[in-house]
């Protein structure tokens, strides 16, 4: 008999996941799991050292091109995937049980929000977890305090504005800013 995927699976196949579900202690195993790590991270001052934490948290190696400045918060990890000349600048959060992928050439400022995670809007499913990927294309530039929220690809080249709140994806070659974000210009 096939065995039923797990929670993890189940919410980047799409399942809203009710946090009465038997299995939704795991993902709380985990966050904690990271946390112990993150601790660590963001108590470094060594660039090899937090490069090789990042590479733990995020189960792949973090390439010496690519540099992380604490403190950072995320609360899995083992989504995230971060490719070469990536710069993560301080206090940035990510929300990664849906998937954040960062290619290559990114540049992201200090308090970025990447939130693949949400609840469902109707009272009586709002008590679940719903998950999306947010991607990250090359070359984009993430301003100071932006928010991305879930199932938003960013273009290659984009420019995300300080303090704008991404909903829907964004073309390559743009530049979006507001709340909700829309497109300001496009780029040559």
């Amino acid at each position: 008999m096939k065995q039923a995927p797990d929670i993890f699976a189940r919410l980047r196949n799409g399942e809203n996941v009710p946090f009465d579900d038997p299995e939704y202690h795991k993902l709380r195993d985990v966050s904690f799991a990271t946390r112990k790590l993150l601790l660590q991270l963001n108590q470094s001052t060594d660039p090899e050292e937090m490069r090789a934490l990042l590479s733990r948290i995020t189960g792949t190696e973090i390439d010496e091109s690519s540099a992380i400045f604490p403190p950072f918060h995320v609360n899995y990890g083992k989504h995230t995937k971060i490719g070469k000349n990536v710069f993560i600048n301080f206090d940035c959060v990510f929300l990664d049980f849906g998937g954040i992928t960062i290619e290559d050439r990114v540049f992201i400022a200090p308090k970025v929000s990447l939130l693949t995670e949400g609840h469902p809007i109707s009272p009586e499913n709002r008590h679940s977890l719903t998950v999306a990927p947010i991607h990250i294309k090359k070359n984009a530039w993430i301003g100071a305090n932006a928010t991305i929220m879930q199932g938003v690809t960013i273009g290659e080249n984009a420019i995300v504005a300080a303090g704008a709140v991404v909903t829907k994806d964004v073309p390559d070659h743009t530049a979006v800013g507001g709340i909700p974000a829309k497109i300001i210009k496009t780029l040559s």
